[in-house]
């Protein structure tokens, strides 16, 4: 191993405590840990439930189908309105709010996984474009690439995130996002140069 790559779940590396705090958290359930996207995401029967990530600014708890949760608390924002149907985050700014909203922190993710169990996810359109987690870690940190990127049109946006997506190594997912961002920066369709 050479370097030690950055896990695009925490680009910050300012979070470690805050990311341990949750992960405490989430040990108490029944999920499973697993790296997908280059970071932890805890699953059930193979199915990705919830996911943890450091950004700049907070530490993000993410629910993949967290638009099923009663969010009685009000504590979940859409990371990409109008983007993202079913993925919910709920977003800590210090340790010390982790640690205050354990109890709470326990039952959102308790009824993520009855849910998940229950089978409520949103069931992809015909056509709908799904942005995965890693998809919308870049476009959240960067808003050119964010409004460059809303600006394709849906079938455009698929072709980049379908690129991405089969990727089966993260290395791979990485690498070939370094490519595309340009692209898509300058406006330019994945497969524009092979177009008439």
């Amino acid at each position: 191993m050479g370097m030690k790559e950055k896990s695009p779940w925490d680009k910050s590396g300012q979070w470690p405590e805050e990311l341990e705090a949750l992960k405490a958290i989430i040990a108490k359930t029944e999920l499973q840990e697993m790296t997908k996207w280059g970071g932890p995401v805890y699953t059930i029967g193979k199915k990705s439930v919830i996911g943890v990530g450091g950004f700049k600014s907070y530490v993000a708890l993410w629910f993949w189908n967290g638009v099923f949760l009663k969010d009685e608390a009000a504590k979940l924002v859409n990371a990409n309105e109008g983007v993202t149907k079913g993925l919910r985050q709920w977003r800590f700014a210090s340790k010390q709010e982790i640690d205050s909203n354990q109890a709470l922190i326990l039952s959102y993710i308790e009824e993520a996984i009855a849910n998940e169990k229950a089978g409520l996810s949103i069931k992809p359109e015909k056509k709908q474009t799904v942005i995965s987690p890693f998809f919308a870690s870049f476009l959240e940190q960067d808003s050119e690439l964010k409004s460059a990127f809303e600006a394709f049109t849906p079938f455009r946006q698929r072709e980049y995130l379908e690129y991405i997506d089969s990727a089966k190594q993260d290395r791979t997912k990485l690498s070939r996002m370094e490519k595309i961002i340009p692209m898509i920066k300058d406006a330019k369709g994945l497969n524009d140069k092979y177009r008439p």
